[in-house]
């Protein structure tokens, strides 16, 4: 049925024949896109018109019907609501109101939503100078019925109006989009992002097509129409397949969404979301950046002439660096420039531009992308240094690369780019894309450069460090392969690129190791000299883990994290140094620990002190105050099974979360028969005060002889107040690390975090018939990944056998939770 016979169907049968007609539109799979938004606002726009035809007898003198916004563009979305604006010369308010019903029950009877006004054109210019956002929709107004005069002059006062104040309701616009962007984040970084309201969505692009309907400026216009089309293309599937008018992309529909726009999986889908949202982004910077240029010339330039005698000031240019100016607040080729000749210009444009915290001009970002030849492989020396010196800019660095990106320089200058470039990472610890947190690597690593002897190989690995995400497998092994080569290509000697290929391959593993190994097993402090090699790459490594941590995001660094590390680097740092490496003694217990111990053999039960703990935060600029390390927990318990289990249970049962987990056979003072478990926990509360120690010792009494069903009370708890659940998390793993310690064996535990995860590892553990020697927990977002040190009963290692029998237990343990 073409789209003439739908249009008719939907006149000869009135509202049901228009349900009927749109109904057959919106599942037509032949049809999308732009083809069908335009279809559709034609089969709305004949039906209203026929409804008004209706409502007055085919005169329409004096009135008329207008489409405002999004409607008005003749954009339709299968679920968007109709903006309609019935717009009279005010003769005659009874027949307007009564032709107002007629419109409007119609669409409403069918379920559609409708934002809709009855206005005389000067009280529809009258709201919108007092509007913004009514002033904005009626810059779409598009007459579909009646009086047609009344639409043109209405239409044409507007623009004047808009023309005549765009000085003063520019800059209001501009706040405007600036308060939504704080509000909903920015779109091309978001996992479950809002396509209208986020920064870079179609709220921005409906903003920029304001700005050049004011005549004062206008957007770059290259790809600014197709990352429009995408994102609402996108909003068309996400309307299709959960049925509603939502413009949030939602995680659990997104590969329904991807299906139906016949992409290959949800990532796909947000790739293609996050380089739209680039798009308008970039544009709107440019353009805003425009205006305030604009303005300020406005506002200056008469007193200028005043004082001048009428000439006209020529803009100074200063010099920043070979070819590089600085011109009206921005970074500009000199007059002199010749990219064709000077294929370095482009690393040394945006590093001037960085060191003086400009913006790079687009006009000369596009002049260098459209005729700089490429440089030769390896690199000149300068351009090396030219790159070292824009990523060790700061946070000016951002919007320099943006600027190249946004014209395809970087991709040309580092090819491997290209796989990372606007790749999700969907995990709630990361803020941003893999491209984007490379550059906040380096904006955080340049604050380190002072800390260590080769800066220039620090921030070329901050560079570099993710860079393997866009491959399969391992992306800290493939991010390997790539660093050799890319660092080969710039112009490293053979030496510097295999120190950057250890960073990239190594660059979790102090994190890794320091919060979830014991740092007193020499197996462990080995193992991470081994891989490092050297102390000139312990202190790089050190320096690129703190940054990569802080550039990824809040839950990612703590002081707690940063003391771990800084504790393991001078241990190996100590081996590298040539230190003695020697196996551990039991370490004697403080008398603090001692009189505990004393007194729980004598009561025959839990003794336990709390001790909390505050210190400056690693980052100073990231918090407010002190950061919480949380609270020492001391226990003495004389030895018994069920203790793990006993004392997480409790914890979880007061919304105490463990961080690490220290279990040791305590023997007593001599004279005295037996041992003791001494427990030296770190702990936090998720949130609200610390519990009285008298309360958890209380608990855990009861626990510790079976009074106290703590599996029963963690389920009443989930039961009264249950999570909102959202995608299917993927299944626990549990490993044995083999080669981890030969003090014990090591089991690896990653599940999703929830309430009561240790209690349930303990308990499956105590089930297995092993002994805990330490565990080492770690969360990140919703992610927990704990490490037992554990022996058999007599305190050796498990074979291996038996080993991967334990493994398999806490995994069906887990996998079995309800």
């Amino acid at each position: 049925m073409t789209s003439t016979d739908v249009t008719k169907e939907a006149e000869d049968s009135g509202p049901g024949g228009y349900a009927a007609a749109r109904l057959r539109l919106l599942t037509e799979g032949a049809r999308s896109g732009p083809p069908r938004r335009s279809a559709l606002a034609g089969l709305t726009d004949d039906w209203l018109s026929g409804l008004f035809d209706a409502g007055t007898g085919g005169t329409g003198r004096g009135v008329s019907l207008v489409a405002v916004g999004g409607y008005g563009r003749g954009e339709l979305s299968p679920r968007s609501d109709l903006d309609l604006l019935l717009l009279h010369d005010g003769s005659d308010d009874e027949v307007v109101a009564a032709l107002a019903d007629r419109l409007w029950y119609p669409v409403w009877d069918l379920g559609l939503d409708l934002d809709h006004s009855v206005r005389t054109a000067a009280q529809a210019r009258r709201t919108a100078g007092e509007d913004l956002k009514v002033q904005l929709g009626l810059l779409d107004a598009r007459h579909l019925a009646g009086d047609l005069g009344l639409t043109a002059s209405l239409r044409t006062t507007v623009l004047a109006d808009w023309r005549n104040q765009a000085p003063k309701r520019l800059p209001e616009l501009r706040e405007l989009c600036a308060e939504r962007a704080e509000r909903q984040g920015e779109l091309q970084f978001l996992l479950e992002p809002d396509l209208k309201e986020a920064r870079g969505g179609l709220r921005d692009a409906t903003a920029l097509r304001a700005v050049a309907a004011s005549w004062l400026a206008d957007a770059p216009r290259e790809g600014l129409a197709d990352a429009r089309r995408r994102l609402l293309d996108v909003r068309d599937a996400l309307h299709l397949t959960t049925g509603r008018a939502t413009d949030r992309l939602a995680l659990q529909e997104q590969d329904q969404v991807a299906a139906e726009l016949g992409l290959l999986d949800a990532d796909a889908l947000l790739r293609q979301v996050y380089e739209a949202a680039r798009v308008i982004s970039y544009a709107g910077d440019v353009t805003w950046r425009e205006v305030g240029r604009v303005l300020r010339s406005r506002s200056v330039r008469p007193r200028l002439r005043a004082m001048l005698g009428g000439g006209k000031p020529a803009p100074e240019r200063s010099p920043l660096a070979e070819g590089v100016v600085e011109h009206d607040g921005e970074a500009v080729l000199a007059r002199t420039a010749r990219p064709e000749r000077d294929p370095v210009l482009p690393l040394r444009a945006a590093a001037a531009a960085a060191q003086a915290g400009l913006p790079l001009s687009r006009h000369a970002v596009r002049r260098l992308a459209a005729t700089t030849r490429p440089l030769p492989t390896p690199w000149p020396a300068e351009a090396r240094e030219q790159l070292v010196t824009l990523l060790g800019s700061g946070r000016p660095t951002v919007q320099v690369w943006e600027a190249l990106e946004a014209e395809g320089l970087v991709t040309r200058l580092l090819p491997d780019w290209e796989r990372v470039r606007c790749r999700p990472q969907r995990s709630a610890v990361h803020l941003w894309t893999v491209d984007r947190h490379l550059i906040e690597t380096a904006v955080r690593a340049a604050g380190f450069t002072r800390r260590v002897h080769r800066p220039d190989l620090l921030l070329v690995a901050a560079l570099l460090h993710d860079i393997g995400k866009g491959w399969p497998g391992d992306h800290s092994v493939a991010g390997e392969t790539i660093a050799r080569d890319v660092a080969a290509r710039i112009g490293f000697d053979r030496a510097d690129t295999a120190v950057l290929a250890t960073l990239v391959r190594h660059h979790l593993l102090l994190v890794e190791t320091a919060t979830r190994r014991d740092l007193d097993d020499p197996a462990t402090v080995r193992a991470v000299a081994d891989a490092v090699g050297s102390e000139h790459t312990l202190e790089l490594l050190h320096a690129l883990t703190e940054a990569d941590a802080l550039a990824t995001g809040p839950a990612a660094w703590s002081s707690w994290r940063g003391s771990l590390v800084a504790d393991l680097v001078k241990r190996v740092s100590g081996v590298l140094a040539g230190d003695p490496l020697e196996e551990p003694e039991a370490a004697a217990p403080t008398a603090e620990q001692e009189r505990l111990a004393v007194e729980a053999f004598r009561t025959r039960g839990p003794v336990l002190a709390l001790r909390a703990q505050t210190e400056p935060p690693a980052d100073p600029a990231a918090v407010a105050g002190p950061e919480p390390l949380g609270v020492e927990l001391l226990i003495a318990v004389p030895d018994q099974e069920g203790v793990l289990p006993a004392v997480a249970g409790v914890l979880a049962m007061h919304r105490l979360t463990v961080r690490t987990a220290e279990l040791r056979s305590l023997p007593l003072p001599d004279g005295v028969e037996g041992s003791v478990l001494l427990l030296d926990w770190r702990v936090a509360a998720e949130y609200g005060s610390l519990p009285q120690a008298a309360r958890l010792r209380a608990d855990l009494v009861r626990a510790l002889d079976g009074s106290l069903d703590i599996a029963a009370r963690l389920a009443e708890r989930d039961a009264a107040h249950p999570r909102r659940r959202g995608v299917e998390p993927p299944p626990p793993r549990v490993t044995v690390a083999p080669a981890a310690s030969r003090l014990a064996t090591v089991i690896e535990v990653r599940a999703q975090d929830a309430p009561g995860l240790l209690f349930r590892l303990g308990r499956a553990l105590e089930a297995a018939g092993v002994r805990v020697r330490s565990a080492h927990a770690s969360t990140l977002g919703s992610n927990a990944v704990d490490a037992f040190y554990v022996t058999g009963p007599e305190g050796a290692r498990l074979p291996g056998e038996e080993a991967g029998d334990v493994a398999r237990t806490l995994e069906e343990a887990l996998r079995g939770r309800p």
